[in-house]
């Protein structure tokens, strides 16, 4: 048996619950929402009223619920939407008149959020917010647009999507690692195109975002990076090494290793499911005249290509 706490291996993953850009999306609703407030009826639509840049909105959204499994043939499932409350779709204001029949949420925990309620057919609602446009690298935002806390909507029944992870070593094993598997429902999470930089272009393709607590960035929380899931196995990994800083981005210098004493896994669900979240503590460094950091980096290696097996994107998932 492993003696430090900080060799939690075989780390499975605590769906709790927590993005979206319009490819990498639960559903955006709103930044930076004050004064957020939720109702739904017994017909599948839901009223979201928040209040942003000092004006009072209310959405309407309606018509879906979980998701597809990947498909080349029919759309991931997406919410119709309606921001003037249901003038525009209805020509009546929905927002005032629609009865709340949304009662006290008995779903599964989830993280990020702000409020959930379940429905009459014992469907969920929830709304969370979430840091996504962080910049990577544990570099503080320099643009407003970065510092944003977007606000999603889902709707789903029975059980959440799955994040597996995995932490080990790589590179002549120097280097810290984590590797995993996102997953609904049994069925791999993935898209079908992506542009050059890894940007889903397809309401399928999903990434993955990693924020690492107390590191060479600093005390705290900070985003390390984001990659997407791979075809056609919902696989992932990311090795913790120093990198420049990307194009576009302020000449901070070389940017050390990221790892750190704590890892925060994120992926927003496919289709209209919620955002989920795995959390997990770090692996020591690696040494290599410990048996027990040998055998893990063994069965490590041994797991990840197994989920890596058939790999179809441009940067594979390898161990070295």
């Amino acid at each position: 048996m492993l003696r430090s706490p900080r060799l939690a291996f075989a780390l499975l993953a605590v769906v709790l619950a927590a993005s979206a850009a319009p490819a990498s999306a639960s559903t955006l609703v709103a930044r930076d929402a004050l004064d957020v407030s939720l109702k739904a009826d017994a017909r599948g639509r839901a009223v979201v009223s928040y209040t942003a840049a000092g004006r009072k909105r209310h959405v309407l959204l309606w018509d879906a619920v979980n998701a597809r499994a990947p498909s080349t043939s029919a759309p991931q499932v997406e919410f119709k939407r309606d921001y003037s409350g249901g003038w525009g779709a209805f020509r009546k204001p929905l927002w005032k008149t629609m009865r709340n029949a949304c009662g006290a949420y008995d779903g599964p925990p989830l993280a990020y959020l702000v409020v959930a309620c379940t429905a009459p057919d014992g469907s969920h609602w929830a709304l969370q917010a979430w840091s996504r446009p962080l910049p990577n690298l544990g570099i503080d935002p320099w643009k407003p647009e970065q510092r944003a806390v977007e606000l999603h909507l889902s709707h789903w029944s029975g059980e959440l999507p799955r994040l597996e992870v995995w932490l080990d070593w790589v590179n002549t094993r120097k280097y810290h690692h984590l590797f995993g598997r996102f997953t609904y429902r049994g069925e791999p999470v993935y898209g079908f195109a992506a542009t050059p930089r890894g940007n889903p272009l397809d309401r399928y393709g999903r990434l993955v975002y990693v924020d690492t607590y107390d590191s060479a960035y600093g005390p705290g929380w900070r985003r390390e990076n984001s990659f997407l899931a791979h075809r056609p196995n919902g696989n992932f990994c990311y090795g913790f090494y120093a990198h420049d800083p990307y194009p576009g981005y302020p000449d901070v210098g070389r940017r050390p290793p990221g790892n750190g004493a704590r890892y925060r896994v994120t992926a927003s669900g496919p289709g209209v499911t919620p955002i989920v979240v795995w959390e997990g503590g770090a692996l020591p460094d690696y040494n290599r005249r410990n048996p027990e950091h040998v055998e893990h980096e063994r069965r490590m290696n041994q797991l990840a290509a197994g989920l890596a097996a058939g790999d179809e994107s441009r940067t594979r998932c390898t161990q070295r």
